[in-house]
């Protein structure tokens, strides 16, 4: 995928690589050579290793050379700009590359095509080709006694956004090649390296856009040499697992990992054994049946490479509070936080809190952390016990929220938490969603410049990443980083619900963000395998902030809109002028009973929000009804703040209304009113609660011509 003048500039290095090769094979006659295993790197400019400084050296091919020793051989015979399609614009098979691959006489044959394939003068016209195209090219590779080489087919390397052609066509027939590609493998029996998901989480090795810089082509020898040895390190269980977990109850139990081709695993969890062995790829994953609520107990995982034991695991209730600083914001930092702390020993609530390795506040951060942030290693944490070092440290409304489930249910708890200061939605949405949305794809492009993005995000990321060397530096604010960096790691580890507790990053535009958080929760329900995973979120509170009535308003919509969503009132527990009010304990109690009713059937138990289940025009009155109240009333016994009503010149005015049972009433006897809004200051007053004093919600309506609506 390289112009005619790019083309041009390797002409010269060409013909010496040529005549490389044709020493090589020559070598390959010699005694010493004929007994080495003998590995053909066969594909387009990736691996030619086109733009790698000193490619001789630091090529994927000739990385892999290093890592596999002297018992192989391994051979470069990447063609930049290739095609696999032999009708395309430089078929692979009219190469001297392709006369030199097959001559090496190759055991082993790694194939990386397709990339050029998705230039529009190929695929568009000659798809149909393609499978029959690459078998024939596989079958190439025959030799004189009908056998044929070990065959391993790469999916391909990504191709990022900024490609000139992602938009145009690139992005969708990328991903028809891809899926193409492993209908080829199925039909030769070849086995695939997938190349394409640990790439694509690392945009910042791809100056442009297409080829890996040296430590990308690392990346892709060592899954070479683990896939060709298949040596992928022993027995690893998945990250998430440890000591002191909470297993999610009354569902199955994955457990997986990697372990060395072929390695037979037996697990043992409570009286439960499974034994299973490690795939072609190194992976591997059991089910365990359901279990019910109790602990502890122990997972025994045996391998030939190890044994781990995991001691202390309680089956339980497992929530992921998740979002930005209004999460993030401590025990220790709220409101008579220290009792909880004092009080924080519990045998039945365990806590697996990822810590940042640099908070983004207004500094610069140094080069080890800049490389830390690129390799995804920005957030870690453990399974702990509640303690109190380990309370005092976690998200005040995810403990509060934990211990009022587990005082309710009288089950052990457990309780994750990612969250992030000032990260913004898009960055918790993973990256392939990004890049097919319509309209959030803009969101990747011109980050530093980029509108969609709020002013205040962009400058504080580029100011902790000032010190950085690439152009390509990531930063946690970034679209799709923190699903790469974070929820990727417990995608899968099945949850109850997620608490959610974000958008004061995204309040610059509220209509982006009806867009974002609908697809967010989308994402994630993919990313778990469950169409029904449940939402708990806190709506903004009050802040002398003049969008967020608007914003406000937003979330209350968007809950009654998306499924299994759920909001909860902050409003009264704001602060005037810092964004991070320190009474927690309601919002994470708020939750709790919103899960407890909603989710766990409690209905004895109040819900945290107060929906308006309908507006009606009556024939004096307009009557707005909410659904989880008896009766209103106003907390301070005053009369009713912050309700207006316009009529329609658009224009809003205070109105007096009046309260009866579940009902907000308000005279219009002239049938002139369009328009009803309450609580509509950024730092509202508004003082409507029900019977449980919980707060009705800022909100703005349209009043229906008649009582038919």
């Amino acid at each position: 995928m390289k112009t005619k003048k790019q083309n041009t500039c390797i002409t010269s290095p060409g013909r010496v690589r040529n005549l490389l090769i044709l020493l090589l094979l020559a070598a390959v006659s010699l005694p010493g050579f004929s007994q080495k295993t003998r590995v053909a790197c066969i594909g387009n400019s990736v691996t030619f290793g086109y733009k790698i400084d000193k490619r001789e050296e630091n090529s994927y091919p000739a990385q892999l050379q290093e890592l596999l020793g002297n018992e192989y051989l391994v051979g470069n015979f990447g063609k930049s700009g290739a095609t696999l399609l032999r009708k395309g614009h430089r078929p692979y098979m009219e190469q001297e590359e392709f006369k030199q691959a097959v001559a090496f006489q190759p055991d082993v044959i790694i194939i990386s095509l397709g990339l050029n394939d998705t230039d529009p003068r190929n695929w568009p016209n000659y798809r149909d080709d393609f499978i029959a195209d690459y078998m024939s090219l596989i079958d190439s590779f025959r030799k004189a006694d009908g056998s044929k080489p070990e065959v391993w087919i790469g999916r391909m390397t990504p191709i990022f956004h900024s490609h000139p052609r992602f938009m145009s066509g690139t992005r969708d027939w990328f991903w028809q090649i891809q899926k193409t590609i492993e209908q080829v493998a199925e039909n030769c029996n070849a086995r695939i390296i997938d190349w394409h998901t640990p790439l694509h989480t690392r945009p910042d090795l791809f100056p442009d856009a297409l080829h890996p810089i040296k430590e990308g082509a690392a990346i892709m020898a060592q899954m070479a040499f683990q896939h060709i040895t298949g040596d992928f390190g022993g027995i690893r269980p998945a990250s998430i697992f440890g000591d002191h977990m909470v297993l999610q109850r009354d569902t199955l139990i994955p457990v997986w990992g990697l372990a060395n081709r072929n390695e037979e695993i037996k697990l043992k969890l409570n009286n439960q054994k499974i034994t299973t062995r490690a795939g072609v790829d190194g992976k591997w994953k059991v089910n365990f049946r359901a279990m019910p609520a109790g602990g502890p107990h122990k997972l025994k995982i045996e391998a030939e490479s190890r044994t781990i034991t995991f001691k202390d695991i309680m089956i339980g209730e497992v929530w992921l509070c998740t979002g930005q600083s209004n999460m993030a914001f401590k025990v220790r930092q709220s409101a008579k936080g220290q009792e909880p702390i004092s009080n924080a020993s519990s045998s039945q609530i365990r806590l697996m809190n990822f810590h940042p390795i640099a908070e983004t506040n207004n500094t610069a951060w140094d080069s080890t952390t800049l490389s830390k942030v690129n390799n995804l290693d920005y957030l870690s944490g453990k399974w702990e016990p509640a303690t109190e070092a380990s309370v005092a440290d976690f998200s005040a409304i995810g403990w509060y929220f934990g211990k009022k489930l587990q005082e309710e249910l009288d089950v052990p708890v457990g309780l994750i938490h990612v969250a992030v200061g000032g990260a913004p939605t898009e960055s918790f949405i993973d990256r392939k969603t990004l890049e097919f949305h319509p309209r959030l794809v803009n969101f990747l492009y011109s980050w530093n410049t980029n509108d969609h993005v709020m002013q205040w995000c962009r400058e504080r990321a580029q100011k902790n990443i000032s010190q950085a060397n690439n152009n390509l530096q990531r930063h946690p604010y970034h679209p799709a980083y923190l699903f790469e960096a974070g929820i990727s790691k417990i995608s899968g580890y099945p949850i109850k619900g997620v608490l959610w507790y974000q958008g004061e990053s995204n309040a610059h535009n509220i209509e982006l963000h009806e867009i974002l958080f609908p697809t967010m929760v989308k994402s994630w329900q993919i990313a778990w395998n469950q169409p029904n995973l449940p939402f708990i979120f806190a709506q903004l509170s009050s802040l002398n902030r003049p969008s967020w009535p608007h914003f406000r308003d937003s979330q209350r919509r968007l809950a009654t809109e998306i499924p299994y969503t759920w909001m909860v009132v902050t409003s009264d527990f704001g602060n005037e002028t810092d964004v991070h009010p320190v009474n927690k304990y309601p919002v994470g109690k708020r939750m709790a009973q919103t899960a407890l009713n909603q989710i766990y059937g409690l209905t004895h138990i109040p819900t945290g929000n107060n929906p308006i289940l309908s507006v009606k025009r009556l024939q004096n009155n307009i009557e707005i009804k909410f659904s989880h109240s008896d009766q209103l009333q106003t907390k301070d016994s005053e009369p009713i703040r912050e309700l207006e009503v316009a009529s329609k010149d658009g224009i809003f005015k205070p109105e007096a209304g009046s309260l009866e049972g579940n009902n907000i009433i308000i005279p219009d006897p002239e049938r002139t009113i369009k328009h009803i809004r309450y609580g509509w200051r950024p730092y509202s007053k508004g003082n409507i609660v029900n019977e449980h004093g919980i707060p009705v919600s800022t909100f703005q309506v349209e009043v229906p011509h008649d009582s038919n609506h």
